[in-house]
């Protein structure tokens, strides 16, 4: 074997088709009776798999996180609940008869609207293997990018290489309207509608093997495990319990639906985003009323749509929406920046007001609650790279904070130099210093010109007014403007002062 793949110069695809045929001439495939291949039996047992979650319970739990969506949540957590606990039922002889038909579920909405977040939030609470992924990074077998198996390969790995558990997992495919063949081009879209046709099986039921053609490193670890063994362990995963959900934000669906219910509207013109026969009908209005003909009409095959009974329309965020997300106590943005400061043992809190002002900047930037994080990032990214230098432990969030960060950060580093100045300052000389208010902005604007710190400033200033002032009897002193001015000046003079008043 290493003398011919060394011959080939171990090109991949010449490598994958020596590997096949060496399989195949020494470990055939034996027919069954019923003449498809011999396997391990890979029927999942309902046995092993207990669910008892009730829909209003999931939907109680998707509203502690995620901000409006109603509709959505409730169809999500009713048939999501549905299928998990119909397999919690005995096998019933007519379901193997007309087959199984899963309540595999469409999301339709605009980015940043929470459909990724609300699948991870089921797959979390329901205690199941979860496996994302973007159908534009799929193609059809024979074509350049990944093979859709791979998901269901994925599950397997999410689960602890546990089968039986990746059995009963969720697949959540993002961007599925990428997918649809192109209306406007000449012939058939090869490459897509085999996506369409590879996910069909999945959703359907299908067995998968677990190690994948195009994968050299589990072809080359068959092959030794067959010349250790002359046995090959086939190992599949039945996709028949597996949940599927598909989304996409399918732009230019609406006017496919608008047109359908504009059909014998006579003397309207059409408008993309609006119906002729009610122009108060916007996008989302319109996405509510798709129909599996209008899907097909976008791009999709017949037998695809066929196999996503369950459509969820999400809608898009306003403002008030952003800031209740920012609001809410269970807020993963604000959670998660959180926590970015906790790293440095920083503590750092929100006013209301900051968070309205961060709502409305994120709502500019029509990308729904993504624009939050971009809004945070933009106000605290030079916080989160200067602070962790510095000895403070806290701060606040303040509308100012959000409108001028670069004065912001100026201004606490400034505040947080000169506490440390003084504090250094009596810990060194027992001796408590105050900076009257006059000084204070002396100091920073003598810090700025310098390129410095208040407190940087402050140490060069006074260098000597520990041991001065221990001479002219002070424990505690109050720093004014004409000393920043003069420090050295005023400082002899208060040592004069003080002894001439003893002689």
């Amino acid at each position: 074997m290493d003398v011919r793949a060394e011959k080939m110069g171990l090109d991949p695809e010449k490598l994958r088709q020596f590997l096949a045929e060496q399989l195949n001439a020494e470990n055939p495939p034996q027919p069954d009776p019923a003449g498809g291949e011999s396997g391990p039996d890979v029927t999942p047992s309902k046995e092993s798999f207990e669910f008892d979650l009730k829909p209003e319970e999931l939907e109680a739990y998707l509203d502690q996180y995620v901000i409006r969506q109603y509709q959505a949540k409730a169809i999500l957590a009713t048939k999501i609940c549905t299928h998990f606990n119909r397999l919690s039922l005995p096998p019933d002889e007519d379901e193997e008869i007309i087959g199984n038909i899963k309540n595999n579920v469409l999301m339709i909405g605009p980015t940043g609207v929470g459909k990724t977040y609300l699948i991870k939030l089921i797959a979390r609470k329901l205690g199941v293997p979860f496996v994302k992924g973007d159908a534009t990074k799929f193609s059809e077998t024979g074509y350049v990018g990944g093979d859709v198996e791979d998901l269901v390969r994925e599950l397997v790995r999410e689960a602890d290489g546990d089968i039986e558990r990746a059995q009963y997992g969720i697949i959540y495919i993002d961007e599925i309207d990428k997918v649809a063949s192109s209306r406007n081009q000449v012939g058939p879209d090869v490459s897509r509608s085999g996506v369409q046709r590879n996910l069909l099986k999945l959703m359907e039921e299908t067995e998968v093997d677990l190690k994948a053609p195009h994968d050299i490193a589990s072809q080359m670890e068959t092959v030794m495990q067959m010349q250790r063994t002359g046995k090959i362990e086939h190992k599949k995963i039945n996709t028949r319990n597996i949940l599927f959900i598909v989304s996409g934000a399918f732009s230019g669906l609406e006017e496919i639906i608008a047109k359908r219910l504009n059909q014998g509207a006579i003397g309207f013109r059409f408008e993309a985003g609006t119906s002729a026969a009610n122009p108060q009908i916007g996008k989302e209005e319109l996405f509510g009323q798709v129909r599996a003909e209008d899907l097909i009409e976008f791009g999709f095959e017949s037998e695809f749509i066929g196999r996503l009974p369950v459509v969820a329309v999400l809608h898009t965020l306003s403002c008030e929406d952003l800031l209740a997300i920012l609001r809410n106590p269970k807020s993963s943005v604000i959670l998660s920046k959180k926590r970015d400061f906790r790293a440095y043992g920083i503590d750092i809190e929100f006013t209301d007001e900051a968070l309205g002002l961060l709502a409305d900047r994120a709502f500019e930037e029509h990308t729904g609650a993504r624009g939050l994080v971009g809004a945070l990032e933009k106000a605290l990214l030079n916080f989160e790279k200067k602070l962790p230098s510095v000895t403070i432990d806290r701060f606040t969030v303040t509308p100012d904070l959000v409108t001028d960060p670069d004065g912001s950060l100026q201004r606490l580093l400034g505040e947080t130099s000169l506490e440390s100045f003084l504090g250094q300052f009596s810990d060194t000389h027992d001796i408590k210093l105050h900076i009257s208010p006059e000084a204070i902005d002396l100091l920073k604007e003598k810090a700025k010109e310098q390129e410095t710190t208040p407190g940087g400033l402050c140490t060069q200033l006074f260098a000597d007014y520990g041991h001065g002032l221990r001479l002219a009897g002070q424990q505690e002193f109050e720093i004014t403007a004409e000393m920043i001015r003069n420090p050295q000046e005023s400082l002899n003079a208060l040592i004069k002062e003080f002894y001439s008043s003893r002689d």
